[in-house]
């Protein structure tokens, strides 16, 4: 063999090897940082009631635990999301996104008429489809690691440990968001809690079909007694099994959701390449009442279109 050849093997060999250790440390080092992140906020205050009124604030709820009253659908959005709660820094970043878009459309679309419209669409708009996106993306991460948490529990009370030290232990060993919603569930039993109440708080929080049945079980032990560790078992194989029939349901319907990504992007596609590509292709009709009430045609049928795929491929558990 080549002796040239042999050396650039092994120099590939060794760029591949370190661009792995890279990754590898990165990706550890994110872990330890999701798992401490609870952790740094117990630094930072003195006492368990201290660490459970900053948690709450954090997550935009009451001294009591509990969600504002006006606006509720707004208040469990953002409880579900899991982000800082921060009004001030929000309303900043939601001006000045709608300020952009404006700028953008007056001056790139050249529609001034359009320019407030749409920074106001942005403004208002923007930051609740980024709070949609982030719960479901926390509740899809919940639904992943809560048949490992409730192991965790289980493990531990199989151990002889009773039930708040059970509970902490995911708190200080599972990374977020799961880590998080347990911790702040053994915070409250520290506080007073009993491990029914922690729990339904945990559910309400959550706002996800798998912590609802795992508070479901905590009521049902805590009102006919019975054995929790066999209750805890049985709860993490039905909700693995759960998580295994979504997967089957997403892979199943995958073709009818790729189909609809399809048929709306290529209208869409197909009239911005026009545009660009040839300006006075529709520039010389596009003022004409007929066109404008196609095109508004057009728009609709492919929303309800949107409307009815989305229906057909929804399929809940």
């Amino acid at each position: 063999m080549d002796a040239r050849l042999v050396f650039l093997i092994l120099i590939f060999g060794a760029v591949f090897a370190a661009g792995q250790a890279v990754f590898g440390l990165v990706t550890v080092a994110n872990q330890k940082r999701a798992v401490n992140r609870r952790l740094k906020v117990a630094e930072k205050v003195d006492g368990v009631s201290a660490l459970v009124m900053e948690l709450r604030k954090q997550r935009g709820l009451s001294a009591e635990g509990k969600k504002g009253e006006r606006l509720r659908w707004l208040s469990d959005l953002i409880v579900a999301s899991g982000l800082r709660y921060d009004p001030r820094k929000w309303v900043m970043m939601a001006v000045g996104a709608g300020v952009a878009a404006a700028l953008g459309v007056a001056f790139g679309a050249k529609q001034p008429l359009l320019a407030l419209p749409a920074g106001l669409l942005v403004a208002l708009a923007g930051p609740i489809l980024v709070l949609k996106f982030k719960a479901a993306q926390r509740a899809k991460a919940i639904g992943v690691q809560l048949p490992q948490a409730l192991e965790i529990v289980v493990r531990s009370l199989e151990a002889g440990h009773p039930v708040p030290t059970a509970v902490s232990l995911v708190g200080r060993e599972m990374p977020d968001p799961i880590g998080t919603e347990f911790g702040m569930a053994a915070d409250e039993i520290a506080y007073g809690a009993t491990l029914e109440q922690a729990i339904e708080r945990m559910s309400e929080r959550c706002q996800h079909p798998d912590i609802d049945l795992f508070a479901a079980t905590v009521r049902l032990q805590a009102g006919t007694g019975g054995n929790l560790t066999g209750l805890l078992k049985l709860n993490a194989s039905t909700v693995r099994d759960r998580h295994k029939m979504r997967l089957k349901i997403k892979a199943a319907s995958s073709e009818g959701r790729a189909s609809a990504m399809i048929l709306t992007a290529a209208p869409i596609v197909t009239l911005t390449f026009i545009n660009f590509a040839s300006p006075n292709f529709y520039g010389d009709v596009k003022d004409e009442p007929m066109i404008k009430i196609g095109l508004a045609v057009i728009a609709a049928w492919l929303v309800l279109g949107n409307l009815v795929m989305r229906r057909m491929i929804d399929m809940r558990i």
